[in-house]
């Protein structure tokens, strides 16, 4: 027996095409996953909450992966926590053969690279902290409240200015009803 948290023993289900099992189980993610802005932190909590397949060619493995993954988001620079959740399902093979990526091995399956894949693709690449974070004020890099965000829609690039006396009815104020430059 392996002392590898991600090993699952098989032994009832080989060969008893038909049977099958369901799993929960709570394994601590053992190095981080991800590399860029989005993290799952070593020893962060992953739950597997599976079900195992007894079919011909070996034990198919489908079910849900979740977590937290940590960032700092995007917009406003704030740590934040993110729920990953993540579906598998991969078929182990009873022979090693190049049509399978992985194998029963020893009467066990071992879902450390399957989780850590899966849960890979799930980190954002953009994390923010809610959806309608207004992000941080561009002119003095504080963080902005809604009200200060919305106050900034009026405010104009000091480059377009001379377009107001091209089309005055579009500055602010004037009587067209289109958007400010």
């Amino acid at each position: 027996m392996s002392t590898n948290p991600f090993a699952i023993p098989v032994k009832a289900l080989m060969n008893k095409p038909g049977m099958s099992e369901t799993l929960e189980k709570d394994v601590a993610a053992p190095t981080h996953y991800g590399e860029a802005v989005c993290v799952v932190r070593e020893g962060e909590p992953l739950h597997l909450s599976l079900m195992l397949e007894s079919v011909h060619e070996g034990i198919l493995v489908s079910g849900t992966i979740t977590t937290d993954a940590h960032a700092d988001c995007v917009r406003c620079l704030e740590p934040t926590t993110i729920p990953i959740s993540a579906n598998i399902q991969e078929l182990f093979a009873y022979l090693a053969d190049d049509s399978y990526d992985y194998e029963v091995v020893q009467d066990e399956i071992d879902l450390d690279q399957v989780v850590r894949d899966q849960v890979v693709v799930e980190l954002p690449f953009q994390p923010v902290c809610s959806s309608d974070c207004p992000g941080l004020d561009p002119e003095t890099g504080e963080k902005r409240d809604a009200e200060s965000a919305a106050a900034d829609t009026t405010a104009i690039d000091p480059r377009w200015t001379k377009l107001q006396d091209v089309f005055p009815e579009n500055s602010p104020g004037g009587e067209s009803g289109y958007p400010h430059i």
